[in-house]
């Protein structure tokens, strides 16, 4: 293939392995995980969630990266190559990816607020004496359900000044969204040419993580209480397996921690020699990201046991939902801690490190498929790179602004809701419908073959034929049938916010159809022979599925190799810089 001579690879693999967990392990794996252990039994969502890894994840995230690296494309045209019916699905993911970073960097912009507040001491959220507190503010926790701690009224009355419900909308928060524009910042100048010295960032934000996570879990261990949260972590209520909700969330939970149905992870393999060994990195992603999982609940939940030891009842009566668990239960656990301040900055930089990388992974997404696809008129209209980099950024900033309003955690909760667990299940069917079985185990059998020299064993094969499909369709059935409207704590948000959330699923959903429309309007042919025209690999103009560089196109200055196909034979080998 002459494209894949043109195409950079990574300067050294490990740097693509880094890159890939830098992308899987993220914030969810500090504060989904274990929220949804917490609501879904303990120990007992642990089986669906290992089930799930062996024989959804690790299949599933070996064919992305293999597709990845075998056609050396991104989502948008690599699935065009690969089933041009479903190419709308790369689209998806794509658009998946984007509404992700929106809401994704309000929990980095949050725990950069945190770790502003920090800095303070005391602690702010360590005692009441503060203008936002309520008469029922207690420092000490009670098992009142008409008083709350300091860190909850922290959260909820100085971060946030939460309105009583998504038809409040209140007033923009000035503080936070200075802070949002900070967290564009940061993303912008990981991004706009790619980091310099690639090796050393990743390193750090892949390795720094796991050092305050086992500080903390030392530390932790060693509080009043910490056995019985973690013996609720590792010890099963098996009644809770009855539900379907627990194994539709741990697959819900793979899909998200991996980024399954992303992108991200399909377009850094795509940078990878031709002859890298996919399995290696598959299983090496996956494991240490499962690990984290888990090592996160460890910590995490030896937590909850202090904080029930203070409040004096069992675990499992804790009033902890979604991104309040990292912001409430954590800090309030820091409050009690000698050197206080140390260990909140420590958490809350590891939460903006293990954000970051997983956060620019998704805005590069984005640009790769754009730059790819319209490179000429992208040029054309912001001259340089860096400027329509810059655009894509500020659009998902503003976007963002109803996040940092009063009514802000609402609309986070909704637009979570709705992406992270009704959308990926539809991409992740269609995109298993696109590869397993339009292209083929075969096909795919043989470009491994091609390109590690052996074809994968009779377990992926299976996977990738018969058990993943039909998981996913039942998974994805069940989650309709049994779907439960979105709700924060107490609060249901009223129908016309679920017909919001709705249309937000729709935003990624919607590329689907609409995909498969415009291929079979613009093959040849009767409908009968379009139809099967475009179930054939790379039926598409090839030409026309070049990226701008490929076709021949004049290479402006100062690209960022992730984002392009340039050949910069001065510099072998080439570097992506992600």
């Amino acid at each position: 293939m002459e494209q894949q001579l043109t195409r950079p690879t990574w300067s050294r693999q490990i740097e693509f392995t880094l890159a890939g967990i830098g992308c899987a392990v993220g914030l969810g794996n500090v504060w989904r995980f274990p929220y949804l252990c917490y609501r879904s039994g303990g120990g007992a969502f642990l089986v669906p969630y290992l089930l799930m890894l062996v024989v959804l994840g690790v299949p599933l995230l070996y064919m992305e990266l293999t597709v990845g690296q075998y056609t050396r494309r991104g989502p948008v045209h690599a699935l065009a190559n690969v089933c041009p019916l479903l190419k709308g699905v790369g689209i998806a993911s794509v658009a998946i990816s984007f509404i992700m970073c929106i809401y994704y960097n309000v929990v980095i912009t949050w725990a950069l607020y945190y770790l502003f507040s920090s800095f303070q001491a005391p602690l702010p959220w360590q005692n009441c004496n503060n203008t936002w507190n309520t008469p029922n503010c207690t420092n000490i926790a009670t098992n009142s359900s008409f008083s709350s701690t300091a860190s909850q009224e922290f959260f909820k009355y100085k971060m946030l000044e939460q309105t009583s419900g998504v038809e409040e909308a209140g007033l923009i928060r000035w503080e936070l969204f200075l802070i949002l524009i900070l967290a564009w910042v940061l993303i912008y100048f990981c991004i706009f040419k790619g980091v310099k010295s690639t090796g050393k960032v990743v390193y750090f934000t892949a390795l720094f993580p796991y050092v305050i996570l086992i500080a903390l879990l030392i530390n932790n261990a060693q509080l009043p209480g910490a056995l019985d949260g973690i013996s609720f972590f590792i010890l099963p209520v098996w009644d809770k397996l009855l539900s379907v909700e627990v194994w539709v969330n741990a697959a819900a939970q793979i899909f998200n921690s991996i980024g399954i149905g992303f992108g991200s992870l399909m377009a850094m393999s795509s940078y990878n020699s031709f002859n890298n060994n996919v399995l290696k990195d598959t299983l090496t992603i996956s494991i240490i990201n499962s690990v984290t999982s888990i090592l996160a609940g460890f910590v995490i939940f030896s937590a909850f046991g202090y904080m029930s030891h203070l409040q004096g009842i069992p675990v499992s009566d804790l009033a902890v939902d979604g991104p309040g668990l990292v912001f409430i239960v954590y800090p309030q656990a820091f409050a009690n801690m000698p050197v206080s301040q140390l260990w909140a900055v420590l958490f809350f930089f590891m939460l903006l490190c293990l954000g970051l990388d997983s956060e620019f992974a998704m805005v590069e997404v984005m640009v790769t498929s754009l730059m790819d696809q319209y490179h000429q008129s992208l040029m054309a209209l912001f001259k340089r790179k860096e400027l329509f980099i810059l655009a894509i950024c500020s659009a998902a900033a503003l976007l963002g602004i109803p996040c940092v309003m009063q009514v802000g955690i609402y609309v986070f909760q909704l637009m979570d809701h709705y992406t992270a667990i009704v959308s990926i299940m539809f991409l992740a069917f269609f995109e298993v419908i696109a590869i397993c079985w339009s292209y083929g185990v075969n096909r795919l059998s043989d470009n491994l073959q091609e390109m590690t020299g052996k074809r994968p064993n009779i377990f992926f094969r299976l996977c990738w034929l018969i058990v993943a499909p039909v998981l996913i369709t039942v998974i994805l059935v069940f989650s309709v049938i049994q779907f439960k409207p979105a709700r924060y704590g107490d609060y249901v948000f009223p129908p016309w916010a679920q017909g919001v959330g709705w249309v937000i699923a729709m935003g990624s959903i919607i590329w689907i159809p609409l995909g498969a429309i415009h291929t079979l309007w613009v093959l040849p042919g009767s409908l009968l022979q379009k139809l099967k025209l475009s179930v054939k690999p790379y039926a598409l103009n090839k030409k026309s599925k070049m990226s701008y560089y490929e076709r021949g196109g004049a290479i402006p200055p100062g690209i960022a190799v992730i984002s392009s196909d340039i050949h910069l034979p001065e510099k072998p080998p080439i570097q992506t810089h992600l």
